[in-house]
């Protein structure tokens, strides 16, 4: 056999597990269609922790407290800030009774923290039903609490919802931020959807206390800095007690980046958790992102060399039809339809991205959540 026989084989074997990942796997969450919330009057706990984030909490805590849903209590958490975060939130907390204040002090312990102060937080609130999100994050509605906690029942205790970014026009950084939480959302839908979540988001996530102290919080992986939301849904999620929600009012929406410096060091910290994961989790994303990688690998190498490049050119139209229909139904549904006519180019540039990160990431461990 020569090497591009081999080359040939590869990127026959690459398209068919792709084919497989959007057939079986993906197309789950594109064809899905939301079920229509009921109306639940169950008390919610808001659930935000900041770190010197006194001029988002000025900016996007109004539209929180202006929810309208009937029982609802704000827990802001001041986590060691060393801004005015504080004296923000106590200004609101004067001027709303639902609101309710954590004051987390650094010790030598848990220094820097995030899921300490989170604990905290959690162990402060009155209700059982705890809904997340950050301090730079804005619900896109008044019916976010509404649609999210509509999903909860007695055999569904989590909720992962979509947590995504404002648009900046004219800015490739952000079409590129975009587009990997349209992948990272569309991955963690569809493997819900199918019985094996892996992850949510911190930005629009919630789940119930009972979970929480059940799985004694935090403790298996409280020394990784990072993972407060997507370690945790990756140990306490089944197929059982999992749900999704898109619906377009239960959107939050974040400040994303505005240099590919801040980025990465954003991504870096994110990617880190992913070797935390359970085994078989490990072993799904590990072959979707190989395959990803060898598609935009081999793909060149055999139509350059015009080795049986009509049955390449024949697979690699295969494999885009079905990405642009998969992301095309899922980017309609997650309000994120600009991205598609850059598809290809910006799944390039993240999987180049994303082996950057990692190839750092195993040079250098980030130690920091903020």
């Amino acid at each position: 056999m020569s090497l591009l026989d081999f080359v040939y084989y590869s990127f026959i074997t690459v398209v068919f597990i792709q084919v497989i990942y959007y057939v079986f796997l993906f197309s789950k969450f594109a064809f899905i269609k939301q079920k229509k919330e009921r109306t639940k009057k169950i008390p919610v706990s808001i659930i935000i922790c900041a770190k010197n984030e006194a001029q988002n909490l000025k900016k996007f805590l109004p539209s929180i407290i202006s929810q309208s849903y009937p029982d609802f209590e704000i827990v802001l958490i001041n986590d060691a800030s060393t801004d005015d975060t504080l004296d923000v939130i106590e200004a609101f907390a004067a001027e709303n009774n639902n609101i309710k204040i954590v004051d987390v002090k650094n010790i030598e312990a848990f220094w820097g923290n995030k899921k300490y102060a989170l604990t905290l937080g959690i162990k402060a609130s009155k209700n059982d039903h705890l809904l997340f999100t950050d301090a730079d994050c804005k619900p896109v509605s008044k019916y976010w609490i509404h649609n999210m906690s509509s999903h909860f029942n007695d055999e569904q205790t989590i909720v992962l919802g979509y947590g995504a970014y404002s648009k900046i026009e004219k800015s490739f950084l952000n079409k590129l931020i975009r587009f990997e939480t349209l992948v990272t959302a569309v991955q963690y839908f569809s493997y819900a959807k199918v019985g094996i979540p892996y992850m949510g988001v911190g930005r629009n996530l919630a789940y119930t206390k009972k979970d929480f102290f059940k799985a004694n919080g935090f403790i298996n992986h409280l020394k990784v800095r990072s993972g407060d939301d997507d370690l945790f849904i990756n140990q306490v999620a089944t197929k059982n007690n999992t749900a999704i929600c898109f619906s377009k009012n239960s959107f939050t929406q974040s400040i994303p980046k505005t240099s590919f410096k801040d980025w990465i060091k954003q991504k870096r910290r994110h990617i880190s958790t992913a070797k935390y994961y359970k085994l078989k989790h490990k072993i799904l994303l590990v072959l979707f992102y190989s395959t990803q990688l060898l598609f935009w690998f081999l793909a060149p190498i055999l139509i350059i060399a015009t080795y049986k490049w009509p049955i390449v050119v024949i697979l690699v139209l295969i494999r885009l039809i079905l990405q642009y229909t998969i992301f095309g139904l899922s980017s309609k549904k997650l309000g994120e339809q600009d991205l598609i006519i850059m598809l290809p180019f910006l799944e390039v540039f993240l999987i180049i991205t994303q082996l950057t990160i990692f190839i750092n990431n195993l040079i250098s461990k980030p130690n920091y959540w903020k």
